[in-house]
């Protein structure tokens, strides 16, 4: 829903009382018999004196958990069909030196899109062959950094990249560098336009698409498309090594349908490829984009559902093609660190709008109770960037008020800044109240800004009853350090 949507009927909050919150809530998170919420034993209340406010907060077990869930589940699943898997943590969601050293611990490896990705990903002991490098316009410096480091798989996003990591390779003498052909097979899915990677009209891949016929000496003969194209210059450098095929459909995809659409055709590009070269590449990537539940009620895709679907799929494909199974990868993000976090907000003004029905007709009106708190669009762009939605709840104490349709809005010069659009909130919401805003651990930290000069939170591990501040707060002695004056 838009910020200028009219409003609508949101989930109802949480009973009082002892309960386990349940998604879109990490598995550690409780509330106790005083209403107050914990997460991994570790008292909100507590932590908001010892952090201050706003703080992402990371359930450390519940993410470790979801890795493992992930790597379980597509190993069982591929290996059932006869080929093999890995799994890349998708670092655009959330990575920090920590985070990094988490996921690899549960086997995964870990993608990155930009040289910053790059660099905590080798700081926190990742192997270089464990690492993969995307990104749609790369700097030569970052390609040069990625094979430098050994990385295991360039992800190449354009014609004129394959003649740019060629030269890098080239220029170092060594073994060739291992490189994917990112394609745009036409599967439209995701959220939002703008989280949708695989329509032909966007920056990311490769088309498959052919743009016509061209006149040969036999005869009008099919132009390759870009993505053939771009496997063939490939094929063509001695310096590069064809590693695979990679597809990205989009992101929080909640029908499994679209992956096993993508990747057929993923797989009859390999098998064309073959028939003309006889080179069958050894790996396919089907990308990542799994969705996670935001909302109470909502259901998140499950990892063993997705598997064994996509798993069959692909076994059905190749066997149709007449082509042996590929190995493949794929790159979860969201579904691993997203419900592993949330966000801690203190509440300061509280205000009552009228809300609809020209002149305050009677019977035509609402009030909605605007609950502002101490952070906003700077800490979680998504719902003003493309309307995402999110839930939140009173997170110190117990209330036996009557609901309100409460929106929680930032501090921030922006009518858009808007965290949650529309949640019932007990009527009795005051300055000085916590709330918590689950599944924020995806995007919320990795598309964090200074918007305002406002520092940015800190994120604070939980485990054991224990906390650790993976990334410290931000303060204004940091923000005024880069301003030269």
């Amino acid at each position: 829903m838009s910020a200028s949507a009219g409003p609508t009927t949101p989930p109802a909050f949480s009973p009082t009382g002892t309960y386990v919150p349940g998604e879109p809530w990490s598995s550690g998170v409780r509330r106790g018999p005083d209403g107050a919420l914990t997460v991994a034993g570790v008292d909100v209340r507590e932590l908001a004196v010892a952090q201050g406010t706003p703080a992402y907060v990371l359930d450390e077990a519940d993410l470790r958990e979801r890795a493992r869930s992930y790597r379980r589940a597509f190993e069982a699943a591929f290996a059932e069909v006869g080929a093999g898997v890995d799994v890349y943590y998708a670092g655009k969601a959330f990575l920090s030196v920590a985070v990094a050293r988490w996921v690899h611990a549960e086997g995964l490896r870990v993608d990155t899109a930009t040289g910053g990705e790059l660099a905590v990903a080798l700081r926190a002991g990742v192997p270089g062959e464990h690492i993969g490098l995307h990104g749609n316009n790369k700097s030569d410096a970052e390609i040069a950094r990625a094979l430098d480091a050994g990385v295991g798989r360039i992800i190449v996003d354009s014609l004129v990249e394959v003649e740019r990591v060629a030269a890098a390779s080239r220029a170092r003498g060594g073994a060739p560098a291992p490189v994917m052909i990112r394609v745009t097979t036409g599967v439209h899915a995701g959220g939002h336009e703008y989280i949708s990677t695989a329509h032909e009209d966007q920056k990311f891949g490769l088309s498959l698409a052919t743009g016509g016929h061209v006149a040969t000496g036999t005869g009008a003969q099919t132009e390759d498309s870009p993505a053939m194209t771009a496997l063939l210059a490939v094929l063509a450098h001695p310096e590069l090594e064809l590693l695979g095929i990679h597809s990205h459909i989009g992101s929080q995809i909640l029908d499994p349908s679209g992956f096993e659409v993508a990747a057929r055709k993923v797989l009859e590009l390999r098998a064309a490829l073959a028939r003309r070269t006889g080179f069958l590449v050894p790996e396919v990537d089907l990308g990542g984009g799994y969705g996670i539940a935001y909302l109470p009620g909502e259901v998140a895709l499950d990892p063993d559902r997705i598997a064994k679907d996509v798993a069959a799929s692909v076994a059905a494909s190749s066997a149709d093609l007449g082509t042996p199974l590929p190995r493949f990868s794929i790159e979860p993000g969201r579904a691993i660190v997203g419900p592993a976090g949330l966000t801690l907000y203190t509440v300061g003004t509280v205000k009552p709008v009228r809300v609809g029905g020209p002149d305050g007709e009677a019977g035509s009106t609402i009030v909605r109770t605007y609950v502002s708190i101490d952070g906003g669009m700077s800490d979680n762009i998504r719902p003003a960037l493309y309307g995402a939605d999110y839930h939140a709840e009173l997170a110190n104490r117990l209330s036996d008020a009557a609901p309100v349709l409460a929106r929680v809005v930032g501090k921030h010069c922006e009518s858009g800044d808007i965290v949650v659009h529309d949640v019932l909130l007990p009527g009795d919401v005051r300055a000085g109240d916590l709330l918590a805003v689950a599944a924020t651990g995806a995007y919320g930290r990795s598309m964090a800004s200074n918007y305002n000069h406002v520092p940015r939170p800190p994120v604070v591990a939980v485990a054991d009853g224990g906390t650790r501040v993976l990334v410290r707060r931000e303060t204004e002695d940091d923000l005024l350090a880069l301003d030269q004056g």
